[in-house]
């Protein structure tokens, strides 16, 4: 079941996060992220009017979450967001990233923001594929702008316009 994060699921959001923090090079955050700082995250993100998505179990376990923030802090970016998705290891390949990416997507549509914007680590064909499915363009590939694990990364950028 898709609804709204609340800071009260920040421990099940970290938890998800933390397996990329520490195993991947999806994000490049080095140091697994706390319960109080996600629920920070959250919060902010919030107060600022951007949406954030979480996929639940009937049990209420989560199994991935989505959500959107500013581009960048510049007055004239206003009406342009970063999306972000992640799912619990267990929850890939059954299409939740599309719901959740789906519903931030129509609510920035309802926020009447212009453009969306995501940012892939490379290699990740998941991601890729994602953006590409739900109409992204890719617009700009970085080399070795990122590093992790000793070993540099690429790292693309998609973008919507709504």
């Amino acid at each position: 079941m898709l609804r709204r994060a609340t800071t009260a699921d920040a421990a099940a959001i970290a938890g998800i996060y933390n397996h990329y923090v520490a195993h991947t090079i999806i994000t490049f955050e080095e140091e697994p992220v706390s319960t109080a700082d996600m629920a920070q995250r959250i919060a902010e993100t919030l107060a600022d009017g951007f949406p954030w998505f979480v996929w639940a179990e009937p049990d209420g376990r989560i199994l991935g979450h989505a959500y959107a923030g500013k581009w960048k802090s510049r007055c004239s970016y206003r009406y342009s967001a970063e999306t972000t998705v992640y799912l619990d290891k267990s929850a890939t390949g059954r299409g939740l990233g599309t719901k959740l990416y789906t519903a931030v997507i129509a609510e920035l549509r309802q926020l009447k923001l212009h453009a969306v914007i995501g940012g892939v680590s490379l290699p990740n064909a998941a991601s890729v594929a994602l953006h590409e499915k739900l109409g992204f363009q890719k617009v700009a590939h970085f080399k070795e702008t990122g590093f992790k694990f000793d070993q540099w990364i690429d790292v693309g950028y998609w973008e919507l316009m709504l």
